[in-house]
């Protein structure tokens, strides 16, 4: 397992979950992996675990000053920048009626403006190397549709996927492809907190809202982490140079496009 064997990456939001799985997945396939985190502390536990081919960095993608350190980190550990996973994000729900202005703003500021500038950065960095690289942004399955109590998020994920278009489209002319994946609904202790948040808008018990997603796929059952690492491998290797602009569904079926 070695497709990415000399490729130095970095991961936001990866001390733990999706993005802890895309890293540990990395590292195994042979590239150097910043974990990047806003918590330092969760993100050295996760290099610690995942082993010698990653390293901590401190991340917090809604401050440049950070973005930018953290780009520097890793051009001066590994001498450059060849992977860029867009993978924090923050997720919210309530209806139209209740929605805050405090709310939208935290998940635009994290899901779309970190999305952006983290791009930006990763591929200024990429551009004066002069040897290309691979940027994967995460959107969802809420970004190719809207849900009643999950609008601000779904506006959020539809803004990653039209960015990755654009981005794709202007950065290919320095030989840095943009990607994206779309999960669907993805087991992890995220889920406790958004099933809690479903129960008290739908009237649902604890843990009936995740029942009902995961039986409504038609895979069978609820994503894992690991199922979206063979994607996010492939579109971080050469097999994917070809390939620009696209947003890939990793769902069990759950949209067709």
């Amino acid at each position: 397992m070695s497709r990415l064997e000399g490729k130095s990456a970095l991961i936001t939001g990866s001390a733990r979950g999706i993005g802890k799985a895309f890293a540990a997945r990395f590292a195994e396939e042979g590239a150097r992996v910043a974990i990047a985190d806003i918590n330092l502390a969760g993100a050295e536990a996760a290099a610690s675990e995942i082993g010698p081919n990653a390293y901590a960095v401190q991340l917090d993608v809604t401050d440049q000053s950070s973005i930018d350190a953290a780009i520097s980190a890793v051009e001066q550990k590994t001498g450059g920048l060849d992977i860029l996973v867009n993978n924090a994000a923050l997720f919210d729900l309530a209806p139209i009626v209740e929605i805050t202005r405090d709310s939208y703003q935290r998940l635009f500021d994290i899901n779309v403006s970190g999305t952006l500038f983290m791009m930006q950065a990763a591929a200024k960095s990429m551009i004066r190397r002069g040897q290309g690289g691979k940027i994967i942004n995460m959107a969802s399955q809420a970004g190719r549709r809207g849900e009643a109590l999950v609008g601000i998020y779904c506006a959020t994920k539809a803004a990653v996927i039209s960015l990755t278009q654009s981005a794709g489209l202007n950065l290919i002319e320095h030989g840095i492809n943009v990607n994206a994946i779309a999960p669907g609904v993805v087991d992890g202790e995220h889920w406790d907190h958004v099933d809690s948040m479903f129960a008290k808008y739908e009237g649902l018990q604890p843990g009936e809202k995740k029942a009902a997603v995961g039986a409504a796929v038609p895979f069978g059952r609820m994503g894992t982490a690991e199922d979206l690492t063979g994607m996010a491998v492939f579109l971080a290797s050469k097999d994917a140079d070809y390939i620009v602009s696209q947003t890939y569904n990793v769902d069990g079926g759950n949209w067709m496009s």
